[in-house]
């Protein structure tokens, strides 16, 4: 296959799995909500979903490094079809340690799928064209979008047919392409010609440090209101219904992969002949873009109370845009720092700072929303995000040699 259809290949994979994974978030937020759970409860529901995908980014990278991609996307794909299986069965057994083991292989299973298909794409594509900029931001945005339609097929799933045969058809939707995937995937994608030993997961490039604490910080800003306060804030104060929750929810993050999908429209880059390194966003433009994203939050939490259902919604969408670029700019220079040979090495180490922000957002998201309300969470989201927008600034790529 050529490398342009291995990297359809990848990105049907991850399309694929992606709806799988916003259709079970949100089919078990809505289903335990409706049993009763407690906001801080709900959270603990995806502790272990998080906590697991900061080990497996770890153990992920090393793994692709030594064994190359194919392995770990078909180890991801074949766990989430686990998970889902573990979850489709009588009502009465799910009990809260048996659904957060069921959310540990879904985790598992998530982070695997990302880091080797974000890790492929520096084996596929040139950095001195702007190719590897337009190819991370398009599939991470076309992830993102059809993250929020996943959103959408839950909740209307869940209303439709109940949670167990929801659970079925999203077996279906995943075990085609883990087949091709099984089949036609390039075997040879992501090994790294120096076997690396485990130590050196950790990184010891500053750049990809500091990155990876900035992606904390970002992820954990968004999580922090959005995966838990703001659906049982939808419905609980605002009353809506489980079919509205996960509509504007799915709107909202496939609006906002649409943005991610086409960052380097908004960023500025060029195409072309003239298209070189300087064109590609720095460091310098994500801090930018952090200060701006910290701004809506505030603002929102400063005046919820005036019109609590218009702030959510207008804030909502504003800070869905600006996060979108925060987030490709992100993802773009993890890919162009990280090591050539071995890439997953690099970007496995970074998106276990993004799962570990993302576990710190979901449970304070439940936690502090249950003590403090909905303004506090977005005034600590404003803070997390100013923090990701000062330790972005320092990550100084190392000289490129040639």
């Amino acid at each position: 296959m050529s490398l342009k259809q291995q990297y359809g290949l990848i990105t049907a994979n991850y399309w694929a799995f992606t709806i799988t994974d916003g259709a079970l978030r949100m089919l078990v937020l809505l289903f335990f909500y409706q049993l009763g759970y407690s906001p801080l409860e709900i959270a603990m529901l995806f502790l272990f979903y998080e906590f697991f995908g900061i080990v497996t980014n770890l153990f992920g990278g090393w793994l692709g490094a030594r064994l190359g991609l194919n392995v770990t996307m078909n180890i991801g794909l074949s766990l989430q079809v686990m998970a889902l299986m573990m979850l489709a069965v009588s009502p009465e057994w799910l009990t809260v340690a048996y659904v957060m083991a069921a959310q540990a292989l879904s985790g598992i299973a998530k982070d695997l799928n990302k880091m080797s298909a974000k890790s492929a794409i520096k084996s596929l594509a040139s950095d001195t064209d702007g190719q590897l900029y337009h190819w991370v931001s398009v599939l991470t945005g076309s992830k993102n979008a059809l993250k929020g339609f996943g959103f959408f097929v839950g909740a209307v799933l869940l209303g439709a047919v109940g949670f167990q045969y929801a659970l079925f058809v999203l077996v279906m939707l995943i075990v085609v392409p883990l087949f091709f995937s099984i089949i036609y995937l390039d075997g040879q994608l992501g090994k790294a010609q120096n076997k690396p030993k485990f130590q050196e997961m950790f990184s010891k490039s500053p750049a990809i440090n500091w990155l990876s604490g900035a992606r904390f910080f970002l992820f954990g800003a968004r999580d922090v209101w959005f995966v838990v306060a703001l659906p049982v804030y939808l419905q609980g104060v605002l009353q809506w219904s489980h079919t509205e929750v996960g509509t504007f929810m799915a709107l909202w993050i496939i609006g906002y992969g649409v943005v991610q999908a086409t960052t380097p429209k908004w960023t500025g880059l060029k195409k072309g002949r003239d298209a070189d390194q300087e064109h590609n966003p720095t460091r310098t433009t994500a801090m930018k873009l952090a200060l701006a994203l910290a701004v809506v939050p505030a603002l929102m939490a400063a005046t919820l109370s005036y019109s609590p259902q218009v702030i959510l919604v207008g804030g909502l969408l504003v800070f869905g845009v600006v996060f979108a670029l925060n987030s490709a700019v992100h993802s773009y220079l993890i890919v162009s720092y990280a090591d050539a040979d071995g890439t997953s090495k690099d970007v496995g180490f970074y998106y276990m700072a993004n799962a570990a922000g993302r576990l710190a957002g979901t449970v304070l998201s439940g936690w502090v929303y249950q003590v403090s309300g909905m303004e506090m969470t977005l005034w600590l989201s404003a803070l997390m995000v100013l923090s990701a927008g000062l330790l972005v600034l320092k990550a100084q790529p190392m000289p490129k040699t040639a």
